[in-house]
């Protein structure tokens, strides 16, 4: 099988405004040769599973800083176990309390990156998830 490029969806939930990290990210990825699917701002859950099963994405970046995030990612997790996506990884980006990080891994999420988590973290962590799972 030829080597496919890395898909990555990059998405901002809710009535979150602001993109600036959400792009950034978005910029790294493309940068390190994979291909990137950004949705916008104010997209729903069942939006984000949606373009997830569409685009055939190998993982999804969520970036959130509107506090809502124990509403949403469980339903983006539901979403994509309910369309046989568990093999996606759930990344997210934001504004996540210490506290709130076991629950959300325990519901699906793959990975959390904080305030100041590098960008180069975030390629290599999807490089080798992606190559462990190929």
């Amino acid at each position: 099988m030829p080597d496919r490029r890395i898909r990555v969806l990059v998405a901002k939930p809710g009535l979150d405004g602001h993109d600036r990290g959400a792009k950034i990210v978005a910029r790294a990825l493309r940068d390190a040769g994979m291909e990137v699917i950004y949705t916008g701002l104010r997209q729903t859950p069942e939006q984000i599973a949606t373009a997830a099963l569409q685009e055939d994405v190998d993982a999804i970046g969520i970036s959130i800083l509107s506090g809502a995030h124990n509403t949403i990612l469980p339903r983006i997790c539901e979403l994509l176990r309910a369309q046989g996506l568990d093999d996606v990884m759930l990344l997210v980006g934001g504004i996540i309390p210490d506290e709130d990080i076991p629950g959300l891994k325990q519901g699906g999420v793959t990975e959390v990156f904080q305030p100041g988590a590098s960008t180069e973290d975030i390629v290599e962590f999807i490089r080798s998830r992606v190559k462990q799972r190929a």
